[in-house]
């Protein structure tokens, strides 16, 4: 009878650590989604005064106004060298003028193009049964290349430059620039989440799958840095501890007790810059991630809150804190109301599963 107990015991301790392991990917895989969504009406607001004039204080998804005070997308340029470079479609019109938001189109609780992107890399993970860089490439060139496959007026800058050398004739495989922006780090949660804490295997196919877009060591090491934090936890290690260990090029426990004095919008602006370089918007992720560490919410608010390049930003914190508290622990209006949230759903659950 003590033995049937016994490994009864055994037998339940063992699912419920598989079901602890599962909200962990699915919280890891669906948390930069639900971050990037949340900031993309106030994303690159400089002006915090003008962000909550114009959307006041973002607790939930909302949906873009058509204008940006703070829009510098006149500013961008992108000309097509030939039908292989025409990844702007019929969003080329905006470009150039002033005032357009950057993703005036998009529903509220709809992700901006480098999530989108990231279905397409979970479509990819889960045809192949693994990472595989080519076919990634083919569905992202198809997907940039065919019109109304998104609705995003903004397209960062590491994808103008893959397609204006693609449309030069050079391999997909050589094509990536040099950007140092934290954009390049969008889909390192979903690719830890496939892989579920195998360090070895997620760490080759993190180093494969930026480097096809982002040519930087310092988006590299960055990027490993966040794959060491996520598999330390899967393995047990408390989320804090994980961060200070495997961050210290950009992160310490001293830096992360003297801004925990201020407010966020100090501290994400004048200690470090909200605008999108690495070297200053990963410190600003690991900070907030590290500030908000149980609490997934506040955590994903403040970030929307403090403007500057919190999509980006967003889609890194919210896999890391998504990662530790679970999806189980995020608000279900956010699970629920992300623009097509069964789909997203269904994708993760494959994902995580390999089914």
């Amino acid at each position: 009878m003590d033995s049937e107990i016994s490994q009864t015991n055994s037998l339940n301790s063992s699912i419920s650590k598989v079901e602890t392991t599962q909200d962990s990917l699915a919280g890891l895989a669906t948390g930069g989604f639900i971050a990037d969504a949340l900031a993309m009406p106030v994303h690159w607001y400089y002006d915090r005064s003008a962000l909550h004039q114009d959307y006041g204080i973002v607790r939930d998804y909302m949906a873009p106004r058509s204008q940006h005070s703070g829009s510098i997308l006149w500013r961008s340029e992108y000309t097509a060298l030939n039908e292989r470079g025409d990844i702007l479609h019929d969003q080329a019109q905006y470009w150039g003028q002033r005032g357009i938001h950057y993703h005036q189109f998009l529903r509220a609780g709809e992700n901006t193009l480098n999530l989108q992107l990231g279905k397409v890399l979970m479509q990819s993970l889960s045809a192949c049964g693994g990472y595989d860089a080519d076919d990634y490439l083919t569905r992202y060139i198809d997907f940039m290349l065919t019109p109304r496959k998104h609705r995003d007026t903004y397209v960062e800058e590491c994808h103008r430059k893959f397609f204006t050398a693609y449309a030069r004739g050079t391999a997909p495989r050589k094509c990536a620039g040099t950007d140092i922006h934290i954009g390049g780090l969008a889909h390192v949660g979903i690719l830890c989440a496939y892989f579920g804490g195998d360090l070895s295997a997620t760490r080759e196919a993190v180093k494969q799958h930026i480097s096809l877009t982002h040519r930087a060591p310092e988006v590299l090491a960055a990027a490993d840095a966040m794959v060491r934090i996520v598999c330390d936890v899967l393995a047990g290690v408390a989320f804090r501890e994980a961060i200070l260990v495997n961050t210290t090029d950009w992160f310490s426990k001293r830096k992360a007790l003297e801004w925990s004095k201020y407010p966020d919008d100090v501290v994400i602006g004048r200690r470090v810059s909200p605008a999108c370089y690495i070297a200053e918007a990963f410190p600003a992720s690991l900070y907030l991630a590290w500030k908000y560490a149980d609490d997934f919410e506040s955590g994903v608010i403040a970030n929307a809150n403090v403007g500057g390049d919190n999509c980006h930003r967003g889609a890194v914190l919210g896999a890391l804190i998504g990662c530790t508290v679970g999806v189980s622990k995020m608000p279900q209006r956010y699970v629920d109301q992300i623009v097509d949230a069964a789909l997203l759903k269904e994708q993760i659950q494959k994902l995580i599963t390999h089914s």
